[in-house]
């Protein structure tokens, strides 16, 4: 161990524990060896189907103990794994590995299954595809795929749809030397002769900032490391604004880069010091504005700048104010604001040019109680504004002409829709994409003065797809303080509720983000197979306004849990389902809501899949050392103040572990995720090891070169996916076969 964790206690007793962990890693090398020779003849596919035990059982790895010892409100938290912080320690790899190779062993015997699983989703797509075209000055843009790419190519065409294709980037090539690559921002200089980009090799969202030559596809200079993602030009084809991040990983300062110098000689624009405040920056759609947003969880702060004039100071556009937040779309004469400032569920205001700030604004779309405004698209001639009514979106065209505002109508039970790609300020076309649980997504053109529509592009999904054979509900649970709560469901037609079927449950719940109840190919492979797939709409999203979001949040955060139970609850009284074979699944703040509702109610779920589980809350939030801690405090309250450490405590997933028996779990990781640090789900793994009292499958996946969102090739991506569905139907098989599944003996 390192001087950083001098406050272990390493006695010679508590060293005798690191036997038993030497021990087992001999035996898994010896065991995985035995496992190859016995597997060298490769079986067929009934072989695969009837195969119970091919290899020597294998026992998990368990994580040595060392109390760490941290005081706090006449509370002392003892945290024995606390030395599973320490990546540089060998032994932390070593047994992040060991888990690995457990987690794989015992899923061996699902290779076949995850292989299959895999080629079915693989073979729904389309490997050469191209998006809609997107027109901007004298150019379409567009990105294509190709067979056996894992990433996108980015194109464009001069004057017509039937000129010479150019490539302007190659994410495949940029990719090629590296296990990990995603593309961060991608823009195009005003005259359309360079083109600059942010990347990120590692997989910890430390991106480079890029700067090539179009037509030459060179290189202009030496890449600028240690970035933020976002980067915007100015209209002087030479001068790009970029931000970096401090330790934090909070980016907090903005420079202006001239193309062709030095990021030595790069200026110094704005240092934003409040911990709490992210820094980004954006181009208004009339390109007339360059917008730097300083963004805490509750407030907002704008300045913007003539894009013609790159040199010139940022105007502060409204001072930051507790509580409110703002975003700003600039007009042709004015500036239009959404904001949440005397109004809950937001409300459209109107400024002068001349005069920005709060008092000189005027509302042009008041607050409504039912609907909550969420963004907007500004034109010359129109305003799109994206509303959501009783957890569905809505668009309603305001024209600026004093015409009659009206609303694009559409049909389904659930739906969504997201803004599509509108860089044209003068258009009076209204890009979008709609889509539904049973529905791929559609690119929609809309004409905003005839008001009609085109399909530009559907996607399309190959093989035997028929989205009619899907029957798609919108049901609502009732939580414990008498709340309807949303589910959005879509399973095969023809299904019985006999509470017999399989059933996959997702829940997030946080942020004030939205569960939107979009189509995703790869979940056909559970659908065909007799799953229902359930949506919870619960308190911490956005899904049914603001207030839905402040009502799961801080001291009522666990309203997001007991909405998730009882949505479960009810999926099994209305015999969609029975515990037996229901399976939840979350990510990161999802992963939280895993955690908390495995201990709360671990008898309701048969199998759980958390990925990269925020599930150390108490400890996380007590380190301000940690990335985004301090920005989190308006998320789930800071536990310096007694108050919310009791609250934060009372919930944490890691603190709250039981000797009780757990759900099968599969827990997934990235090595290098500044969000949700790898140790937290290893911790929790390792605590749940020594405490549940089941048999029950545990496993811990992490990836060792990728960060908070998994692998970023498309193809590897599956292959995540097919691990987990492989997981999930071996654990729901051995359950109904009333033995140990594929994999023969399972040890806890």
């Amino acid at each position: 161990m390192n001087s950083a964790f001098s406050s272990l206690s390493r006695s010679d007793a508590s060293r005798a524990h690191l036997l038993p962990f030497k021990h087992y890693v001999w035996s898994l090398f010896i065991g995985m060896m035995l496992s190859h020779i016995t597997g060298c003849n490769e079986p067929s596919k009934q072989e695969k189907r009837e195969e119970v035990e091919v290899k020597p059982t294998m026992r998990a790895p368990v994580a040595d103990r060392y109390p760490h010892y941290t005081t706090i409100h006449d509370t002392t938290l003892v945290d024995n794994y606390f030395w599973l912080r320490d990546k540089e320690n060998p032994e932390v790899i070593a047994y992040i590995k060991a888990e690995n190779q457990y987690a794989d062993s015992m899923m061996s015997g699902t290779s076949y299954l995850q292989k299959e699983l895999f080629e079915e989703m693989k073979g729904r797509l389309h490997e050469d595809e191209s998006s809609v075209p997107v027109q901007k000055g004298k150019y379409f843009y567009y990105h294509r795929t190709e067979k056996d790419k894992q990433y996108r190519i980015y194109c464009r065409k001069k004057g017509s749809l039937d000129a010479e294709e150019e490539i302007v980037l190659d994410v495949n090539k940029l990719a090629a030397e590296s296990e990990y690559f995603v593309l961060g921002s991608l823009e195009i200089s005003p005259d359309h002769q360079m083109v600059a980009y942010t990347a990120d090799a590692v997989g910890d969202e430390s991106y480079s900032l890029y700067i090539k030559n179009i037509s030459t596809q060179s290189l202009l200079e030496a890449p600028i490391p240690g970035l933020s993602p976002a980067l915007m030009w100015a209209n002087d084809n030479q001068t790009i604004f970029y931000t970096i991040r401090n330790e934090a990983y909070r980016p907090y300062k903005m420079f202006s880069h001239k193309v062709g110098s030095s990021f030595h000689e790069d200026k110094l624009v704005y240092h934003e010091e409040d911990e709490r405040f992210f820094l980004t920056i954006h181009k208004s759609k009339n390109e007339r504005y360059l917008l730097m947003y300083l963004r805490s969880k509750t407030a907002t702060e704008v300045h913007y700048l003539e894009a013609d004039d790159p040199n010139g100071p940022f105007k502060l556009f409204a001072a930051r104010t507790p509580d409110v937040k703002y975003r700003v779309f600039p007009g042709k004469d004015c500036f239009y604001v959404l904001t949440n400032w005397d109004a809950v569920n937001y409300r459209l205001m109107k400024a002068p040019s001349n005069a920005t700030e709060m008092g000189y604004w005027e509302e042009v779309v008041p607050e409504q109680p039912s609907v909550s405004l969420e963004t907007l698209e500004e034109f010359e001639q129109h305003i799109a504004l994206y509303k959501r009514v009783n957890g569905l979106r809505q668009i309603e065209v305001i024209p600026l002409n004093g015409k009659e505002a009206y609303h694009i109508s559409f049909e389904d039970a659930a739906y969504t829709l997201y803004p599509f790609e509108n860089p044209e300020y003068t258009s009076k076309r209204l890009f979008f994409t709609y889509t539904a649980l049973a529905t791929p997504r559609e690119v929609v053109s809309y004409d905003m003065e005839h008001r009609t529509r085109t399909v530009m592009k559907k996607d399309t999904v190959l093989g035997e797809f028929n989205a009619q054979d899907y029957q798609v509900e919108r049901v609502f649970a009732t939580a414990e303080d008498g709340t309807q709560v949303p589910i959005s469901l879509v399973y095969k037609k023809g299904m019985v509720k006999d509470g017999k079927n399989p059933l996959y449950l997702y829940g997030y719940g946080a942020y004030g983000i939205t569960t939107e109840p979009a189509f995703n190919p790869n979940r056909l492979s559970l659908l065909d197979r007799g799953f229902v797939f359930a949506m919870a709409h619960i308190r911490g999203g956005g899904d049914m306004g603001e207030k839905w979001y402040l009502d799961g949040k801080l001291l009522s955060k666990k309203n997001s849990f007991t909405d998730f139970i009882a949505c479960a609850e009810f999926l099994v009284e209305q015999k969609y389902t029975q515990p037996a074979k229901l399976v939840a699944m979350g990510g990161s703040a999802g992963g939280l809501l895993m955690g908390a509702v495995a201990n709360m109610r671990s008898d309701l779920f048969e199998a759980i899949v958390a990925k990269v589980p925020f599930v150390d809350v108490i400890n996380t939030m007590l380190d301000e050392a940690l990335p985004l801690t301090i920005t989190e405090y308006e998320e789930w309250g800071n536990p310096q103040n007694e108050q919310y450490f009791n609250y934060i405590l009372s919930y944490s997933p890691y603190e709250n572990v039981e000797a009780k028996a757990y759900p099968n779990m599969l827990i997934t990781a990235g090595l290098n995720d500044p969000r949700v640090s790898y140790w937290e789900p290893a911790k929790w793994v390792a605590k749940l090891r020594a405490t549940k009292t089941d048999t029950n499958r545990l496993l811990l996946k992490t990836n060792m070169t990728a960060g908070h969102s998994g692998a970023s090739g498309r193809h590897d991506f599956l292959r995540e996916i097919a691990y987990e569905y492989a997981f999930i139907l071996d654990v729901l098989d051995a359950k109904e076969a009333g033995s140990k599944g594929m994999n023969g003996a399972i040890h806890p």
